[in-house]
């Protein structure tokens, strides 16, 4: 408990960065998108409160910087305060209601999709620098009682296919386990020149995961290293961006594993993290750059800085992919009501409109309270957590 609250400071500073620009984004996709069809936006906004600083561009949108840095908005103007085209307020362009079904839906999903875009840059960006090493993984231990020593998996084995994906990584191959609990996976390895296959179904356990947090996980039960570098492949601009989208697509077909199995029962919901659980591996991360004594003050600057925009596409990710959730509250759900509108011609009635917007936010609110729970036992306040 000591230990949390003296990373105070440094524990909200990490949650303030990588959230504020994860939203800030995405409001400013909703931004591009509505300004693309003429629409009237009132304002956009970096954080909330009362303005620091303020400034109206010629369309009459007020651009602020508010005093509390958390995330951002943009508002559209209500169509009561329209006249004619233009506002009292000098603020120039049409009602969002009075926009067509289809460019609704599109302004609707600009801010996930930007929330994309991000990661997509942030991971080409990455490769760029880096490119990406290939390695040669082999597993050096095989735990008793567990999947992998019941499939038959023996220390010395070289992974070379995992569900016919072939790996090069060892990052690869645990993230693959970390969404597949209860799941068969065919494992095809070299065993002293042999190739052989394996179905291994990893189990789900709580355990500390890399950045300290005791949290349900999905294991096989075996330790690897990357026991020959084989080569980095390097990119240029325009194949670190194919790699980055890439990248980004496999971050979300891993999220959509990852909520499929916990709707169907085989993965724990506290699977999911909240910005709390966000800014808990922030910290965490921040903790391990400094605590490495033999590295330069600029060296951490460097780590710190790739550790937290790996991180902050992770999160961006993530909350694209949330908002695109049918629930009446997120942008998904407006999608629905904005299709439902182009198919019939008319409007969701209100009454129904107004029934799905409460039960949505009743909805989640709950998965609010459970997750952000969840997170607060991961970060250690109550005995759990360590780091």
């Amino acid at each position: 408990m000591d230990q949390i609250l003296s990373q105070g400071p440094l524990f909200l500073v990490c949650l303030v960065f990588m959230m504020g620009i994860v939203v800030v984004v995405h409001e400013y996709g909703h931004y591009l998108a509505a300004r693309l069809y003429g629409v009237a936006i009132e304002s956009f906004a970096v954080g909330f409160g009362k303005p620091l600083f303020e400034a109206r561009d010629k369309r009459g949108t007020r651009w602020r910087i508010n005093w509390i840095p958390l995330g951002g908005f943009v508002s559209f103007l209500p169509a009561s305060a329209l006249q004619d085209g233009a506002s009292s307020t000098e603020v120039v362009g049409k009602s969002f209601d009075d926009l067509r079904p289809i460019p609704k839906i599109i302004v609707s999903l600009a801010g996930p999709f930007a929330n994309f875009v991000l990661a997509t840059l942030i991971f080409a960006l990455a490769l760029s620098v880096f490119g990406t090493p290939k390695f040669e993984v082999q597993i050096t231990h095989v735990a008793e009682g567990t999947p992998a020593e019941a499939a038959g998996l023996l220390p010395g084995d070289v992974i070379r296919h995992i569900n016919e994906r072939t790996i090069l990584n060892g990052a690869d191959a645990t993230m693959m386990i970390l969404v597949s609990p209860n799941k068969a996976m065919r494992f095809n390895v070299d065993r002293d020149g042999q190739a052989l296959d394996f179905t291994v179904t990893p189990i789900e356990i709580v355990r500390s995961n890399e950045f300290g947090q005791i949290v349900p996980q999905s294991t096989a039960g075996f330790s690897m290293v990357h026991s020959r570098f084989i080569e980095r492949v390097r990119y240029g601009p325009i194949s670190s961006l194919v790699g980055g989208a890439a990248q980004t697509g496999r971050t979300i077909d891993q999220t959509v594993k990852m909520l499929s199995r916990i709707v169907t029962g085989n993965m724990s919901v506290h699977a999911m993290s909240g910005p709390v659980g966000v800014g808990d591996i922030s910290r965490r991360a921040v903790n391990r750059v400094m605590e490495q004594d033999h590295l330069t003050s600029w060296q951490k600057a460097q780590q710190l800085f790739w550790m937290l925009m790996s991180v902050c596409a992770a999160v961006s990710v993530g909350v694209g992919f949330f908002n695109l959730l049918p629930l009446p509250v997120l942008d998904g759900g407006r999608v629905v009501f904005h299709a439902y509108e182009a198919l019939t011609g008319t409007k969701l009635p209100s009454g129904v409109e107004a029934f799905a917007l409460r039960a949505s936010v009743f909805l989640l609110l709950l998965m609010v309270v459970v997750i952000t729970w969840g997170d607060v036992i991961e970060t250690g306040v109550f005995g759990r957590g360590g780091g």
